[in-house]
């Protein structure tokens, strides 16, 4: 039985992931989130009585909790995705972001070094910390170009800054201390389970009540999608074969602006809601003041994550958002209770 413990599992990546996780043979997870407003347990209702899933209430930031947690369990690997991760809330209370995605990495690999240097040989050598990281990190790109694992680091916001330097941390303990640490760096992710600030899941949900469907300046920013459970299958496939040190860009192939993002989610709402009021949404659309420091493009080259450990995304970005509006549509009352009185669909990120 092999046991990981995953940070921010009962977000929208991680909560995805530890489904796909529970979903393989002898692997047992130790899932520890604090439930943010962006955690929800009910993400993870379906995994209530599964003997080899243990959730625990806990901060990344609890340096004694977490050494408790990984020699109890006697955890083979650390797979993090606590962060804080939505762009126009880190503009208003950049604080948050620095204490959760960097001084909370920084107590992970702390904890993490102090848990493996004990370790006998052979579980030191099979021990992994898979970081999980974003594209934003690499700032904007023009017109044309990609990403690589090789393009430097110029964040533009505080949420990319935080990410950046939780980056930089992960890679210091490996080249410092020999700590087999991983980084993946993905473009954004659309699916089941997303919680509804993020632009796929707002204007479904928007849409829907017959709100208007703001987009940010003329619609022309561009974004790599990523299915979430593509992204999960990526994460899996580094943490069996990646090599430690190493940086992996996960991508969807499926470049996109927004503009196109929310025409694709309208046209899939006339078609699966034949009978709303709301028809046609796209007159739904409305044009809003753009936010500060607004990336114009991201896009990822994956070609070494497919080239070195033979992954590729199974969906297409017509099949995945498919997938994503029909699970919105089939899962009200998971959007619902989410929606708990913190966040109501309001306008974030304003601040200069």
């Amino acid at each position: 039985m092999h046991t990981i413990l995953i940070t921010g599992g009962a977000g929208f990546i991680g909560g995805n992931f530890t489904h796909f996780v529970l979903e393989q043979p002898d692997v047992r997870v130790i899932n520890l989130d604090v439930l943010t407003y962006a955690g929800n347990l009910d993400t993870l209702a379906a995994l209530n009585g599964n003997p080899r899933h243990l959730f625990i209430r806990g901060d990344i930031n609890n340096a004694v909790l977490v050494k408790e947690l990984l020699t109890e369990y006697a955890v083979d690997a650390i797979v993090n995705f606590a962060a804080e991760s939505h762009v126009d809330r880190s503009i208003d209370g950049p604080a948050a972001f620095v204490n959760t995605n960097m001084l909370g990495t920084f107590n992970l690999l702390d904890c993490a070094r102090a848990y493996w240097i004990k370790l006998n040989s052979a579980n030191q050598k099979k021990f992994r910390f898979l970081h999980i990281s974003t594209d934003e990190v690499y700032g904007s790109l023009g017109a044309t170009g990609l990403f690589t694992e090789l393009t430097p680091y110029a964040p533009n916001s505080p949420y990319s800054a935080s990410k950046a330097a939780s980056d930089h941390l992960v890679r210091a303990w490996f080249h410092t201390y020999g700590l087999p640490v991983l980084t993946t760096n993905c473009s954004n992710n659309y699916g089941p389970y997303q919680f509804p600030e993020k632009l796929i899941p707002l204007m479904i949900l928007k849409a829907q009540r017959g709100e208007p469907l703001p987009i940010y300046g003329d619609g022309g920013n561009v974004r790599d999608w990523l299915f979430v459970l593509d992204h999960c299958r990526a994460i899996w496939r580094v943490l069996e074969a990646g090599v430690p040190g190493e940086v992996y860009n996960v991508g969807g192939n499926s470049e996109r602006t927004n503009l196109e993002v929310v025409d694709t989610l309208c046209a899939l709402l006339d078609e699966l809601l034949p009978n709303s009021p709301r028809r046609p949404h796209v007159q739904l659309k409305k044009f809003v003041i753009d936010r500060p420091g607004h990336d114009r493009r991201y896009a990822i080259d994956a070609s070494k994550l497919k080239r070195e450990l033979g992954w590729q995304p199974i969906e297409t970005f017509e099949s995945g958002m498919r997938r994503t509006v029909i699970w919105y549509l089939e899962h009200p009352d998971w959007c619902a209770r989410v929606m708990d009185g913190s966040y109501r669909g309001e306008r974030l990120g304003m601040e200069n």
